[in-house]
């Protein structure tokens, strides 16, 4: 588990990992679509997110749904996603 770490101009994977008040500057923050990470009093300073493998598969199997006349049903999941907890 990462923790105080700064990464700059990194390559940083992410499936499964947890940090914590760490810095990401400048990175390149990539998800395959493993277990989800988990970010704890993180900062984030222009980072670039990256879906690689399951992950953008997932991505582009909503975007087939969205041009298939789905928007509705992935709009309520952004709205999912986007509602505070």
């Amino acid at each position: 588990m990462p923790s105080g770490v700064i990464f700059n101009h990194e390559t940083v994977l992410l499936d499964g990992e947890v940090f914590s008040d760490c810095e990401f500057q400048k990175s390149r923050l990539v998800y395959a679509g493993g277990e989800p990470p988990v970010f704890q009093s993180c900062r984030f300073d222009d980072c670039e997110w990256k879906h690689d493998d399951a992950a953008a598969r997932t991505l582009a199997h909503l975007k087939v749904v969205w041009n298939a006349g789905g928007k509705a049903s992935v709009q309520a999941l952004i709205k999912d996603i986007t509602v505070a907890r």
